[in-house]
C-alpha cells in the first residue's frame, strides 16, 4: 500500500483530495441552502425548526455530518498545504509575470480558504453548538389538518425528551409539534448589525473560492471536455460562485431588516 500513501502525499494526490472533497462539499451546500431556504417562509419558524430537528436527529444524516466536519478539516489542511508547497516551489524570489491570466481567486486561495475555515467556526459556535448543548427554548405549533392554518406559542409545558415532539390530537383535526427554536435564535442572532456584517464577508469570500475551485477540481480530475466545460463553468459561476452564496448572504440580511421593524 505504500504506493496509495506515496501518491496521496504528494502534491498531485493533495490536488485530488482537494477537488473530491471540494465537490463533495458543494453538494452539502446545496442541501443546506434548500433547507435554510425556509427560513423565509411565512409560517413563524415551523419548517425550518422542524428541518433543523430532522437534520440534528435523524441517525444517517447525523453519520453523514460526521464525515461533512471531517472533510471541512481535511480540506482546509489539505489547501493550506499546497499553498505552502507552491510558496516553497518558488523560493524567495519575486518576479513579474508578463500578461497574467490568472484571477485573483485563483492566487488567493488559501486566503479566502483560511476567511471560510475561521466563518465556519463561528457559525458553528453560534448555531450548531448552542442547538446541541446551548439553552434553546421549544416552541409549540398547532396545524389545522382541515384548513392548513399555523398558530404557535412559546412551549412552557413539561420538558420533552429530544428536540421535537409531535403528535395529533384527539379530535384528528389538529397536529401539535413541540420542537427547540432555533428559529427564534436566528432572529435574534442576526439583529446584530456585526454579525451579519460577518456572514455576508464570508459569503463573498465563499463566492471567490467557488467560482475558481469547482473550475479547478474538475480540471484537476482530468474531466475537461468542450462539450460540457461550458456547464460546468455556468454551474460553477451562477449557481455555486453566485447563486448560493447570494441566498446565504440573504439569510442575515432579511432578519437584520425585520428586526429593524420589530
Amino acid at each position: 500500500m505504500s504506493w496509495v500513501t506515496q501518491t496521496f502525499s504528494s502534491s498531485l494526490g493533495r490536488k485530488l483530495i482537494m477537488s473530491l472533497t471540494g465537490l463533495f462539499l458543494c453538494t452539502f451546500l446545496v442541501v443546506h441552502v434548500s433547507g435554510n431556504l425556509q427560513l423565509f417562509n411565512h409560517d413563524e419558524g415551523y419548517g425550518f425548526n422542524k428541518y433543523a430537528a430532522f437534520m440534528s436527529t435523524f441517525k444517517p444524516i447525523r453519520v453523514v455530518s460526521y464525515g461533512l466536519y471531517a472533510f471541512i478539516l481535511w480540506h482546509a489542511v489539505q489547501g493550506l498545504w499546497l499553498a505552502k508547497d507552491n510558496r516553497k516551489a518558488r523560493g524567495a524570489q519575486r518576479y513579474v509575470v508578463v500578461h497574467n491570466q490568472s484571477t485573483w481567486a485563483s492566487r488567493n486561495m488559501a486566503l479566502l480558504g483560511t476567511m471560510l475555515l475561521l466563518y465556519i467556526v463561528v457559525h458553528m459556535h453560534d448555531f450548531w453548538y448552542v442547538y446541541h448543548y446551548g439553552d434553546v427554548p421549544y416552541r409549540q405549533y398547532e396545524e389545522s389538518l382541515v384548513t392548513g392554518d399555523i398558530s404557535s406559542t412559546p412551549y412552557t409545558g413539561q420538558p420533552i425528551k429530544g428536540r421535537l415532539e409531535e403528535y395529533v390530537r384527539e379530535d384528528s383535526q389538529t397536529r401539535v409539534t413541540i420542537v427547540k427554536d432555533l428559529y427564534k435564535e436566528t432572529t435574534v442572532a442576526f439583529s446584530n448589525p456585526l454579525l451579519v456584517l460577518f456572514y455576508v464577508l464570508g459569503m463573498a469570500a465563499l463566492a471567490y473560492h467557488l467560482v475558481h475551485g469547482f473550475w479547478s477540481a474538475f480540471q484537476t480530475l482530468g474531466w475537461n471536455h468542450p462539450k460540457y466545460n461550458p456547464l460546468i463553468r455556468f454551474l460553477g459561476v451562477w449557481v455555486f460562485g453566485i447563486g448560493i452564496p447570494l441566498a446565504f448572504a440573504a439569510m442575515p440580511i432579511y432578519f437584520y431588516i425585520k428586526s429593524l421593524g420589530a
